[in-house]
């Protein structure tokens, strides 16, 4: 993993340092370090970038998101779960006459979990004071800061079915052009609330009390009651093992398990050669059956029918592994979550611990509610329950939905090895896989594994390649049978964070496909 070679389109090298922070925004990137200079840890650092970037790339994440996060503490792996759960008025009935979820609007409108996530990841782990991790967020939000270009991007794209509330309207229309100052005023206000009640506040003060009134206001189901109902979960990561490594993910209800169940039918194989028609095929073919199994069985871990052990039992496994052959599958045939939209960010601290966080509204900006007053931009996380009777992720009240988000974490021999993520819907699993096989089975260094071209399943079964795989690779995909379409657009592909651990220090890598960078000292 530390290879210098880079042997990809690039114009990015890895950082080397003792204390790293990457992630998806530059600004946010220089706040978690700011905290690691003043005498913060990894933690410090983690909780500050994503604080900024609530602010600072709110078309990805906002303070009405949900968060997860894994957290090496210097011997240990923790994980922390701050997913919010369905209104207690979400019955199945609450629903009748619909197909599917609705993507926008209230009734998309789940607890958003992210600020109970930053409050307890400080009270565990956190050397700085809370308050002082939403120093550059409220700079950033009073005084101003330029748009970056992808988020300029992103912000000018709003779906054309998005119908957003007026606070929405106020707060965020219209779209600024790249380089834009934009300020954030009642941000900076809830910000601070959030900060000097220690997330009090939101859940059970003003904030809830705005939040419910809104709804009320606007026909939603969110009550103050919700609110005071959640809390983050720390919750044991389940693993799997890969080669010499051990992989870690959040259990369900995040989708980790899927990249979990693909690196395990992978362990069937011999790692074959770097970019291959043989290496391309079999990853995408296990992902086939992993993806198939995520939609059938994730959900809030209360009302899965089969277990994470079962899902992850070697003999399934390897029965698996031996359905891949040479020729393309059908499979899956399912509807994928598809938003492109979340912010990751991975840091490290030179005692040792690491910290893998990722955050999101889900699609862009969310639901397309903000609190009137507040800058809260409420998330669409409810989009992810289904409809379906019986099934294991049926909508019901505080439940919580099957979710795109997940952080990833690599140890060997009981250490600490990498912390990585890739944002981006139904790519972060099928992006965890790629991530691992390269950094494992090819030994790419962060910024390497971060360039190479990417490859994604879609709910058809058919295949989009990033442009950089060989057009003799993908006319062998074709011949085997696969529906392939090169696809120019970036966005679709992700967007990657990594710090890896050498022993000596860290190396981390940054994503081209978003503005962010890796930084350190």
């Amino acid at each position: 993993m530390t290879n210098p070679d880079l042997p990809y389109p690039s114009q990015r090298a890895p950082i080397c340092a003792d204390n790293i922070v990457s992630t998806s925004q530059p600004l946010a990137a220089q706040a978690g370090l700011q905290m690691l200079r003043q005498g913060g840890n990894a933690i410090d650092a983690a909780l500050a970038a994503a604080i900024t970037l609530t602010i600072v790339e709110p078309s990805g994440n906002g303070i009405g998101s949900d968060a997860f996060a894994l957290v090496w503490d210097g011997a240990s792996l923790k994980g922390i779960n701050g997913s919010g759960r369905a209104p207690a008025a979400w019955t199945p009935e609450y629903f009748a006459g619909h197909t599917r979820m609705p993507l926008f609007g209230w009734d998309a409108v789940t607890v958003p979990g992210a600020v109970s996530v930053w409050v307890a990841l400080s009270e565990r782990y956190g050397r700085l004071p809370f308050e002082a991790l939403f120093d550059a967020a409220i700079h950033y939000a009073e005084h101003g800061f330029m748009v970056g270009p992808k988020t300029a991007a992103l912000w000018q794209h709003l779906p054309e079915s998005f119908s957003p509330n007026a606070a929405f309207v106020e707060h965020f229309l219209p779209a600024p052009l790249i380089g834009q100052r934009v300020r954030r005023p009642d941000a900076a206000r809830t910000l601070r609330l959030i900060a000097a009640s220690h997330g009090e506040a939101f859940y059970h003060g003003e904030l809830a009390e705005q939040m419910e009134r809104a709804a009320l206001t606007e026909g939603g189901a969110l009550r103050a009651s919700d609110l005071a109902a959640h809390t983050a979960e720390w919750v044991e990561p389940v693993q799997q093992r890969y080669r010499d490594v051990v992989v870690h993910e959040i259990p369900p209800n995040g989708q980790g398990l899927a990249a979990l169940i693909a690196l395990g039918i992978l362990e069937y194989f011999d790692p074959p050669a770097l970019d291959s028609v043989d290496s391309v095929h079999v990853q995408i073919e296990a992902m086939k059956i992993a993806l198939r199994a995520a939609a059938d069985h994730i959900a809030d871990p209360q009302s899965m029918r089969v277990s994470v052990g079962a899902l992850l039992d070697p003999t399934s496994l390897a029965r698996a592994a031996a359905t891949i052959g040479n020729e393309a599958s059908t499979a899956p045939a399912l509807p994928l979550p598809t938003s492109p939209d979340t912010v990751y960010l991975a840091t490290a601290d030179s005692e040792g611990r690491m910290v893998s966080f990722i955050q999101s509204n889900y699609y862009g900006f969310g639901s397309g509610i903000v609190i009137p007053g507040t800058g809260i931009a409420m998330q669409n996380r409810g989009f992810g329950f289904s409809l379906a009777a019986g099934h294991p992720n049926q909508v019901a009240p505080g439940k919580r939905p099957f979710h795109t988000i997940i952080p990833g974490f690599i140890t060997r021999d009981d250490k600490a090895l990498a912390s990585f993520g890739v944002m981006g819907g139904p790519m972060q699993a099928q992006g965890h896989v790629q991530m691992v096989t390269r950094l494992v089975d090819h030994e790419q260094n962060p910024q390497a594994a971060s360039d190479a071209p990417r490859w994604q399943v879609l709910d058809d079964g058919s295949v989009l390649l990033e442009p950089g795989f060989s057009r003799a690779v993908a006319n062998a995909l074709t011949a085997r049978g696969h529906q392939l379409q090169f696809e120019t657009s970036e966005r679709l592909f992700g967007g990657a964070q990594l710090v890896v651990n050498t022993g000596d220090g860290f190396v981390a890598g940054s994503d081209h496909r978003k503005e962010g960078q890796a930084v350190g000292y």
